[in-house]
């Protein structure tokens, strides 16, 4: 088997994430990975909104404030959540789709798209040395999120990929049986 396929086959999440994050000029080329996604008809459904260092909080302030609005009632250990949320890893990266009529790429396609780009930016990311994990929870569906976000009404949130440097060791991923998941027709 090739070193990549082994790498492809053991990548995976992690929760707790650590400084540093790839810099800048780092995510510039697991940009350009992400936009090797799928892409019917090119029409390049996806974007990308960095946040990091002290904007973390910011984000952190909008997803309590959501959450108020979607729950007034939540408690402080779940307010207290939301505010934490974003400072689990130093960068995150929110990955949006763009929603296009086209009469041949219908939105689940352009959404499945910006999920690609999504599990891109993950692969390059561990290939360039750094960890991440995919979150979604009810903050990426809430329209207030997006609002906060600038995201036009054309737009959603696909997931919020967390990314910096692996904290501990990986853990153990369970090895799955292909043959529990393919069929012939």
């Amino acid at each position: 088997m090739s070193d990549v396929l082994s790498f492809l086959q053991n990548r995976n999440s992690s929760p707790k994430l650590a400084e540093p994050a790839p810099d800048p000029v780092e995510m510039q080329e697991i940009f350009k990975v992400a936009m090797r996604a799928p892409d019917h008809a090119w029409l390049h459904p996806w974007r990308f909104i960095t946040v990091r260092e002290e904007r973390r909080e910011a984000l952190g302030q909008v997803l309590e404030q959501c959450l108020m609005l979607r729950n007034p009632d939540a408690d402080e250990a779940a307010r207290t959540k939301a505010r934490n949320g974003p400072l689990r890893a130093p960068l995150l990266v929110v990955v949006v789709v763009r929603l296009s009529e086209h009469p041949k790429v219908p939105h689940i396609e352009q959404r499945l798209s910006a999920g690609c780009a999504a599990q891109g930016i993950l692969l390059a990311a561990e290939a360039s040395g750094y960890a991440g994990i995919w979150r979604t929870g009810d903050p990426a569906f809430d329209r207030n999120v997006m609002d906060a976000l600038g995201l036009a009404e054309d737009e959603e949130i696909i997931g919020f990929i967390y990314l910096g440097s692996r904290e501990g060791k990986a853990k153990p991923i369970p090895q799955l049986s292909t043959a529990e998941f393919v069929s012939s027709w």
